[in-house]
């Protein structure tokens, strides 16, 4: 009985009983990201050994970004065009960039290829992927049992991140010493091995069946009732019924209700944005190189403990989400570790460096779980890939500014403003979304716990 209580906490009785596409989309989610973590440790020192100055890396990283605009494009047309297209094509885009990347050195080649390609500067989601796949989950998955699955999609991705950071880092570090490959070659091999999975990627996608599709079945009726709970004044009938020239519509319509929620949203998760792009992943590593001169191999290492913190701290915030809400969980714990990332650059020593970067790695991912089952509510089925894709559209334009600025203080020998600045702005995000959605934990809390109690009674 403790351990189908444990399993029941850790959540992994209901991703056993998941469906095979839900398996299939965070089995993607992993090896994408392992690609991601692997190019993460080489991209900013891949730039630096071509000859590329602080300020010119910095606006690489944020022209990256902006690129992303195409995803929210492709974003809009999933449900149109169909979810398991445009992801099969972002898929064809990881090759494509991967590919460039490993056989030239030129930066407007390499430019080009982040732009309009995918390639992660920050070791997170890129690209069209996580609208539509959280967007998917949403509509395979039952309403109880959401935060459960949101947090094995985020804690297999974080491992996978891991995994490719160190697996990346001694792998590039062997080749240098052992093998006596310079360090250019070196990160191309890294590139290379990106495309490749990209490839693995795009063939799981054919394999997923037609249920990831918005009208490949019926939405379960749980996720119809949670949207009336939470979205008041909507008459459901209104909102579920659809005729069919709307079904066949590229572009989604989103309400006016989940309008106002969705420019809370973007406005709050603006602001956190520009604080994470001030410190991508792959800036930090380059943080790490430049003051203390760690090699390649360590810093995988060093990575890979961040990483598999917080996969496992996502799974405690799982069980907390249950106990004190969605809402307060994201708070809570991303609060601290603002607070944390603040201090990073304050210790003179190697040590205290990173204990202050492994105490922001505990903490900082416990809010994304909770964050992706919280999207999932408050806004109506038919809206979600949509809205998801706008709102990552928006933290993506907001991120790019970040690097940019990151580039240039780092050039003038002021690389440490970039994290406090940073820290402060989440701080703040934290506070202001504590300020304006207590009132919708409450209501999502009473529609669990009254979706609940009917299946108890069925």
């Amino acid at each position: 009985m403790a351990l189908l209580h444990i399993l029941h906490e850790l959540g992994l009785h209901s991703l056993h009983n998941s469906p095979r596409d839900t398996k299939i989309l965070i089995l993607q989610r992993f090896i994408r990201f392992f690609a991601f973590g692997g190019s993460t440790i080489v991209l900013a020192l891949y730039l630096h050994a071509i000859s590329i100055s602080d300020a010119q890396i910095g606006l690489f990283m944020s022209l990256t970004l902006v690129g992303d605009v195409i995803s929210f494009a492709l974003t809009l047309l999933a449900d149109g065009v169909g979810r398991k297209i445009v992801l099969g094509g972002g898929a064809m885009l990881m090759v494509m960039s991967g590919v460039v990347f490993a056989v030239t050195g030129n930066f407007w080649c390499l430019l080009a290829a982040s732009v309009f390609g995918v390639i992660s500067p920050n070791g997170r989601e890129i690209g069209p992927f996580s609208a539509i796949e959280e967007s998917t989950l949403a509509h395979l998955t039952k309403p109880e049992i959401r935060s459960d699955i949101f947090a094995w999609y985020v804690v297999i991705g974080s491992a996978g991140n891991a995994l490719g950071k160190l697996a990346t880092g001694w792998v590039v570090q062997k080749l240098q010493s052992r093998e006596r490959w310079s360090p250019v070659r070196s990160y191309q091999a890294v590139f290379l091995a990106y495309a490749g999975l990209g490839f693995l990627n795009l063939l799981l996608t054919c394999t997923l069946s037609s249920r990831v599709e918005l009208h490949g079945h019926d939405e379960q009726k749980d996720s119809d009732d949670e949207s009336e709970s939470l979205i008041s004044g909507i008459d459901t009938d209104s909102n579920h019924e659809m005729t069919s020239k709307e079904k066949r519509s590229l572009l989604p319509k989103i309400s006016k209700e989940s309008r106002i929620v969705l420019l809370k949203l973007c406005l709050l998760f603006a602001l956190d944005s520009l604080a994470s792009g001030l410190v991508p992943a792959s800036l930090v590593t380059y943080f790490f190189n430049l003051k203390f001169k760690l090699h390649e191999g360590d810093l995988g290492t060093l990575f890979f403990v961040a990483g598999i913190l917080s996969s496992v701290s996502s799974l405690v915030a799982v069980s907390l989400s249950r106990r004190i809400g969605l809402i307060r969980t994201m708070v809570f714990t991303h609060l601290p570790s603002a607070i944390a990332l603040c201090l990073i650059p304050i210790p003179s020593s190697l040590s205290g460096a990173i204990f202050f970067l492994l105490l922001r790695s505990s903490l900082a991912s416990m809010d994304i779980a909770p964050k992706a089952a919280f999207l999932s509510v408050v806004v109506q089925p038919g809206e979600r890939t949509a809205v998801m894709g706008f709102i990552s559209v928006v933290r993506t334009f907001s991120q790019s500014c970040g690097p940019v600025i990151t580039g240039v203080l780092a050039q003038s020998g002021r690389f440490w403003v970039t994290f406090v600045v940073a820290g402060s702005l989440k701080a703040t995000y934290d506070l202001g979304l504590l300020t304006g959605f207590r009132g919708h934990k409450t209501e999502m809390d009473r529609a669990e716990r009254t979706a609940s109690r009917q299946e108890v009674e069925e």
